[in-house]
């Protein structure tokens, strides 16, 4: 029987678990980063919709549009709704939520805000 050399029984061991793990530690990876887009979503749609029913307490539904719109692309997939209800101007801001990037999208997330109206004539 050949003898032993010690040592030599684990060689190219971690090259094996490096190249097993990596696909674990890229998906993991990839679900923070998808978390961390749904919440900026969340945030972007929230301070869309509070811009959007101030300005529509101010100056009517097509500032409300046109605030809703002014600090998101075209990639989120914007849609927005402005209304009146009672003395307060509400605005509903509804976005896609994004896949890895925006622009490949998988569903919704909505927003609402409101503002109280403007007294005309003080």
């Amino acid at each position: 029987m050949p003898a032993r050399r010690p040592g030599r029984g684990d060689r190219g061991q971690v090259a094996i678990e490096f190249v097993g793990t990596v696909p674990l530690i890229l998906l993991l990876v990839a679900a923070v980063w998808e978390c961390v887009l749904i919440g900026y979503a969340f945030s972007l749609a929230g301070n869309a919709a509070d811009e959007a029913a101030r300005a529509g307490a101010v100056k009517g539904r097509a500032a409300c549009v046109a605030a809703a719109a002014e600090h998101i692309s075209e990639a989120w997939g914007l849609q927005s709704a402005c209304f009146r209800s009672g003395d307060v101007y509400k605005a509903r801001v509804t976005l896609q939520i994004p896949v890895l990037y925006p622009g490949l999208n998988f569903g919704r997330i909505e927003g609402s805000g409101g503002a109280a109206m403007e007294r005309e004539g003080n």
